[in-house]
């Protein structure tokens, strides 16, 4: 070969979407594809763009193997540049045909630095050549690959070990645990982050005990979602009769139990009644003023959870209270779900009335902007802002170690800025 390296650029089209979004199997896959041609793979760095694409690089001690992808359209760019002539980056091509399933390709290689047209430069290493090459040793390979849960102008992102603890594609959405050095376990569906291990206990402990602690009776109680286990937990720590728990993927509850043993700890609750179906259905029929406390721990408002944001899920649950009852719902982020948010808001209010209707903030560092919210309604007179004993929620708070909600939390929460109150056209 009479040059310094060989450039192949590929187009593979026709690919498998699923594959092409998978960003531990790219990485698998570019990373196999390096050794099998004979390469030393030094480091990978790869990330995956919610809702779709994944992008990377493997570099090797004889240069690079680059990627990006459009899931959508079944395609792949792939750049292989190998040194020398010790690495054949055809190998890697052949891998990585078959590893992302294409239809067809189109290739063009390239030969850089051609010898004929350069001039080898004599200059004198600062160091003994010799004794340079006998300290080297094997470069030690290095992962990093990145989650990244975005809309079209914003993202989150973690970086994550590249082992996929739970992944499973269930009839309602895709599953999965991933392990972050800096977050631990977190769950994921849809390629949306819903929860991890460092950070689980703000949005749990605040969606439930700031109506827990304003309910003077809690005994029944229904939570709709939660299929990670963190919402029943907190509810468990007070003396109720009946948790009732309505989760429509079995599979959420299932990673949850073997990969989220801190977050889904009281699934073996005796006082748990834990239905797998749909709880939009489940309210539409269940017998009226069946519960004191309605908590609706659902995701965002697609796929499966699209429902639990509409007027007659809503009507439905307001049925579902007793008298004096108490509701909580999942309200977005009013910086990044604005639309949500507002929308949560004023179907609350004109269910339950405007003056029965609080929304409490909350910060939850791995949730897009950091900004969260819980909404709150009353089938009657009770206001989660003030009616609460702060000697009974300092008690309790002190009593089971709670690390974000007390007493203090409980009253401050509630307190808006300005421009989310200019949004719920709260401002008087």
């Amino acid at each position: 070969m009479n040059a310094l390296g060989r450039h192949i650029l590929v187009e593979f089209n026709g690919c498998c979407p699923d594959i092409l979004n998978d960003v531990a199997v790219i990485e698998e896959s570019m990373v196999t594809a390096a050794r099998n041609a004979g390469a030393t793979v030094i480091q990978s760095t790869f990330h995956h763009f919610s809702p779709f694409g994944v992008s990377g690089v493997v570099v090797i001690q004889e240069s690079h193997l680059a990627i990006h992808t459009w899931p959508e359209y079944g395609y792949a760019a792939v750049d292989l540049f190998t040194c020398g002539e010790s690495v054949d980056p055809w190998v890697s091509f052949d891998h990585l045909k078959v590893a992302f399933k294409a239809a067809n390709h189109s290739s063009i290689e390239m030969y850089r630095g051609s010898l004929s047209l350069l001039k080898r430069i004599d200059f004198k290493l600062k160091n003994d050549r010799k004794k340079m090459e006998e300290a080297l040793v094997e470069p030690k390979y290095m992962r990093n690959l990145w989650f990244t849960d975005r809309d079209e102008n914003q993202a989150f992102s973690l970086r994550h070990t590249g082992n996929i603890m739970f992944n499973e594609t269930s009839p309602y959405q895709k599953v999965r645990i991933f392990e972050s050095p800096e977050f631990g376990r977190f769950l994921a569906l849809n390629n949306m982050v819903m929860c991890t291990e460092r950070d689980e206990f703000h949005y749990h402990e605040m969606i439930a005990h700031p109506v827990m602690q304003t309910h003077p009776n809690p005994q029944r109680v229904l939570v709709i979602g939660g299929g990670d286990g963190g919402t029943i937990r907190e509810v468990l720590k007070y003396p109720v009769e009946r948790v009732t728990m309505v989760e429509i993927d079995e599979a959420v509850v299932r990673a949850s139990k073997q990969f989220l043993p801190t977050i889904s700890s009281e699934f073996g609750n005796p006082r748990l009644d834990l239905r797998i179906g749909d709880g939009i259905q489940y309210v539409r029929e269940v017998e009226q003023e069946s519960f004191d406390v309605i908590i609706v721990d659902g995701s965002d408002p697609v796929g499966p959870a699209e429902g639990l944001f509409s007027e007659e899920f809503y009507r439905n649950c307001m049925r579902a209270l007793r008298k004096g009852g108490l509701l909580v719902t999942q309200g977005e982020s009013p910086l990044f779900q604005e639309k949500a948010f507002k929308e949560t808001n004023q179907v609350l209010k004109k269910i339950f009335g405007a003056e029965k209707v609080k929304t409490l903030l909350f910060f939850a560092p791995s949730y897009p902007t950091g900004m969260w919210s819980h909404q709150t309604a009353c089938k009657g007179d009770l206001n989660p802002a003030k009616d609460f004993s702060q000697e009974k929620a300092r008690l309790f708070t002190k009593e089971h170690g709670l690390k974000y909600y007390s007493e203090k939390v409980h009253e401050s929460a509630f307190q808006l800025p300005g421009f989310v109150k200019t949004m719920l056209n709260e401002n008087v």
